[in-house]
This record gives structure tokens, sequence and C-alpha cells, in this order.
């Protein structure tokens, strides 16, 4: 891990049926547009990873096509974290491989990618705009800090310090940060937990304009309307497996048939197939 991913790491808190897994993978590599095939910009192939002999992710494999807001959904226990933080570089798995673009991850990596994770420590002493402009000296490139403040509603804060903003304001600032690189590829854990509904709403806009500009976004959500209205693609997570996989309207189409109309919802497919007891 290069020195400049570790200086960027350094302001972060850190805090995953085999044959479904390749029929997923299968599906994503064979997906034609017009005349040609769609990319994948990441794939998992048989990864697994246990703590103190127990399993969190099981021989899973995945693929996300380019361009797409790819969400993982999960109880808690599920192997959601240990996946995706295998995926960003961050944790090394006991097996399997990671592809990016096809190849292996090479040193360019850390520098395309944006991270935003759930639980970040900034610096109290910094103001908002201070805060992004340390973050961009991590990187090679980076974007505009005014094109930043534009785009995550961060202007007229932007000369607060850090402990006087606001739960909403903090969301936008972290994703600013994952998107000062302008990273190919964007991880996104759990990004408007704890949100009004207004500073929910302003979130999903900034996700949704992200997604616009051709980004490909990696969702982990417990908020079963974020996912329905954000993502393209569903993976479902249990036990360390890939338990179901498909759009949020195919999912709800192929497992709340029946069922009145306000039962028909992402909700309904995750309790289906996770069932109602309490995860701890």
């Amino acid at each position: 891990m290069g020195l400049q991913f570790k200086g960027f790491l350094f302001f972060k808190k850190f805090i995953c049926n085999k044959k479904l897994n390749l029929i997923f993978a299968f599906q994503y590599q064979v997906i034609m547009e017009g005349s040609g095939k769609m990319k994948n910009i990441i794939e998992v192939e048989n990864l697994n990873k246990a703590y103190n002999g127990t399993i969190a992710v099981d021989d899973l494999c995945l693929a996300i096509e380019e361009g797409t807001c790819f969400g993982l959904l999960g109880p808690n226990g599920a192997g959601k974290t240990t996946t995706v933080e295998i995926m960003e570089n961050i944790l090394d798995p006991d097996s399997g491989r990671i592809l990016y673009r096809g190849g292996d991850r090479g040193t360019s990596f850390n520098q395309e990618v944006g991270i935003q994770f759930q639980h970040t420590e900034l610096l109290a002493y910094l103001t908002v705009e201070e805060t992004l402009k340390t973050f961009a000296a991590f990187y090679n490139r980076h974007l505009p800090i005014d094109r930043i403040l534009s785009m995550c509603m961060l202007e007229n804060i932007k000369k607060k310090l850090n402990n006087r903003i606001s739960g909403g304001q903090r969301q936008r600032l972290l994703l600013g940060l994952a998107l000062i690189n302008d990273p190919d590829l964007i991880f996104l854990d759990e990004p408007s937990t704890g949100l009004d509904p207004q500073a929910r709403q302003h979130v999903w806009q900034i996700i949704k304009d992200i997604k616009a500009r051709g980004r490909t976004i990696v969702l982990t959500t417990h908020y079963m309307e974020e996912a329905q209205v954000l993502c393209d693609m569903l993976a479902i997570m249990d036990r360390g497996k890939i338990i179901e996989t498909g759009s949020p309207r195919e999912l709800i189409d192929s497992h709340c048939s029946g069922m009145e109309a306000k039962d028909q919802n992402l909700e309904c497919v995750f309790l289906k197939l996770t069932g109602k007891n309490l995860r701890e």
C-alpha cells in the first residue's frame, strides 16, 4: 500500500451457494449492450476470509459492471464489510482474487478509487475547505476544491470547523472526500445513516449525480428504500455467501408477487430471504 494511501487512511477510522456466486459472475460477464460487451470494472473470484476459525466470506464470486450503482445488502454479520474492505484493498483475503479492469490491482488502484467509510474521524480544528485541501494533497491529481464544494452543496459552510457542522453536512463532506480524486470507482458505506429526510434526500441526489457522470458506485446499506432508489443491481449476502442477485424490480417481482402492493418492496425481499430473527 502506497505512502499516500497510508496517509489517507490515517484520517479514517476503520471500523465479506457457491453455485449462485458463479452464476452471478457469469451473468455480468455475458451482458451485452448493442454489439459490444459491457465492461466489468471490478470482479471477485472465489474470495475467502475467516477470523479465528469463524468464516466471514465463503468462496464468494461477483462482478460489477462499469457505470452502475451496485448494492450489497445483508444482515449484521453477513460478511458485507469484510467483502468490501478486501475489494478496497484494505484487508487481505485468505484466498481468492480481486480483478480491477480485468487484471490485478496495480499501484494506481488506490489513486483511482474513492472510499467513504461509515465511521470517519475529522480533525476538529480544520474547516471544511481545509479538510478537502488536506485530502487532495494525498493524490497525484484531484478535482478543484471549488468544484467539490459545489457538487456536495458545501459552499455555504466551507469556513466552518468540522466540529461545528451538522450530521447532514458531515455526510456531504465525507462524500466530497471520497470524490476529491475524481475516482472511477466509489465505495459508499451507509452514506445516509442517521440523517433526517431532508438531509438524506440531499445525499441521494449527490449519489445520483455521481452515477449520471458514468462513475461506478458500490453501496452498502441497511436502508432498503435507499437501495431501491439508488441501485441498478443488488446482491444479498448471508453467512458469507451471496444468496440472491438481481435488480430491485426483479427481486421484488420474484419474491413479493401475490402480496399487497404496499408490501411489495425490498424490505419484503430481504426478510423473506434472511429471516426475521434478530442479528447482533
